[in-house]
């Protein structure tokens, strides 16, 4: 099984794997771990440590928590494999062998989140676009302008985007990353699911800057192209966590746009074990995801393909599909609608698992827009719906930062202004209800009237 060992090495070698101008191997951190084949070309990420408020636990992701990454606080993520007939042993006894091992955690397989099904589309991205209100959102100035938004996912084929949005695409090549081992530029890989993200996010944010981080480029044995492990978004989303800090603070923005997710526990460790990621808060990633959001981020996940009417094939949780970080609080999980405003079969229905009340609302799919798939597929699944979402949340921030308005904030002002889709308010099948800009930025003038 693939793991990710959280270590507390000496502090200068913490501050090394945290400096961002520094280097650390594998082989400087976490040598002769017993039991443990250990991959060497992983870069070590420094993890922060969570520091609640007065008397609260760092473990509980609904709280406020500041994060510390100095050497004496922070530790270290490597990663490996343990033998399956070793697991549970080796588990157990690495932090007794070795001090320093903090936890074993899983590594899970992370993949697309493509729709099922044969649909032909419902409708065109300049629907989408009509139903986003554009041009009144361009109006009020939120067009994306100087507004960092990162896509998680295979790659974005640039030149290919703007071809089909008719108009020029801002790629931040110096922001972007890529893991250990993928090879291509930022904003020159090969035409699929990433530039579909790529393309659907720019509806709303058109002047947008998009950093391009090819998570879903596998490069483990026996992986696919639209696979990864969760090892790769912890590093990505460590990256990250440097592109924040070196933004300055009075006009800090920076969307993350995440169509991807876990659809098997084949890969993690039972719900219980301290290992787990589907449900456990402590996870390092899940952690991470609380600790980009403290700085000023707005984090996206699909919700996932694995509604009832619809499911994906690869859905394997027998309930509850919305599972690790796509169930997080401190992160939008995202449904899908068509353009008439229907939820759409595969749209994973809650509760969450790491918080119930998921997904928070549902943004539109199904639609002709990138083309990444041919002229006659959809951009579809919650995949798409996110990277909708993502591009109006990259809008509101033109000109609403996150010292202006904090991520909390703006989650809750998305939830309010939701167009319900029933009689009690929130509910499993759309969450608070559909993306309604109109809403928006109705309240985002109340807002600016309040504070004038």
């Amino acid at each position: 099984m693939r793991v990710l060992i959280q270590l507390r090495p000496s502090p200068d070698l913490v501050a090394a794997v945290a400096d961002p101008d520094q280097s650390a191997t594998t082989a400087d951190v976490a040598d002769g771990l017993p039991g443990v084949e250990l991959d060497t070309a992983y870069i070590p990420v420094a993890v922060a440590r969570p520091v609640p408020a007065a008397g609260g636990d760092p473990l509980s992701l609904n709280q406020p928590l500041d994060f510390s990454l100095a050497a004496e606080d922070a530790s270290v993520l490597v990663r490996g494999t343990i033998s399956d007939d070793e697991l549970a042993s080796r588990v157990t006894l690495l932090p007794a062998l070795r001090p320093d091992v903090v936890g074993v955690f899983a590594d899970p397989v992370i993949e697309t989140t493509r729709t099922c099904g044969g649909d032909p589309p419902v409708g065109t991205w300049h629907d989408v676009e009509r139903l986003l209100n554009v041009p009144g959102l361009s109006a009020e100035g939120l067009d994306g302008s100087g507004v960092a938004l990162a896509v998680l996912d295979t790659g974005i084929n640039a030149a290919h985007t703007a071809r089909q949005l008719g108009r020029g695409v801002t790629l931040d090549a110096e922001r972007s990353w890529s893991p250990q081992g993928v090879l291509g530029k930022a904003g020159e890989f090969e035409v699929d699911h990433g530039t579909m993200c790529a393309f659907d996010t720019l509806i709303a944010a058109p002047q947008a800057s998009l950093i391009d981080i090819p998570v879903l480029l596998s490069t483990r044995p026996g992986g696919s192209a639209l696979d990864g492990l969760l090892s790769d978004a912890v590093s990505a989303f460590a990256h990250l966590r440097n592109v924040l800090a070196a933004q300055p603070a009075e006009s800090r923005a920076l969307v993350v746009s995440n169509s991807w997710g876990s659809f098997s526990p084949e890969w993690d460790f039972p719900v219980g074990h301290p290992g787990n990621y589907s449900d456990n808060a402590a996870h390092p990633f899940n952690l991470m995801v609380a600790e980009l959001d403290r700085a000023g981020a707005d984090v996206l996940f699909a919700a996932g393909n694995c509604g009832t009417h619809c499911p994906d094939g690869r859905c394997v949780y027998p309930n509850r599909p919305i599972v690790g970080a796509n169930s997080h609080p401190k992160a939008l999980s995202i449904g899908g609608v068509d353009i008439n405003g229907e939820r759409v079969g595969y749209s994973s229905q809650g509760p969450g698992r790491l918080t119930a009340r998921k997904p928070d609302f549902c943004a539109y799919t199904h639609f002709s827009g990138s083309k990444a798939f041919g002229d006659g597929e959809p951009d579809s699944g919650t995949s798409a719906a996110t990277p909708v979402a993502a591009g109006l949340v990259a809008a509101v921030r033109t000109l609403w930062p996150s010292t202006r308005l904090s991520p909390a904030q703006l989650r809750a002002l998305l939830r309010r202004t939701a167009e319900d889709r029933s009689e009690v308010g929130f509910d499993y099948d759309y969450g608070y209800g559909n993306v309604d800009p109109a809403g928006i930025i109705a309240a985002l003038r109340r807002r600016a009237r309040n504070a004038a």
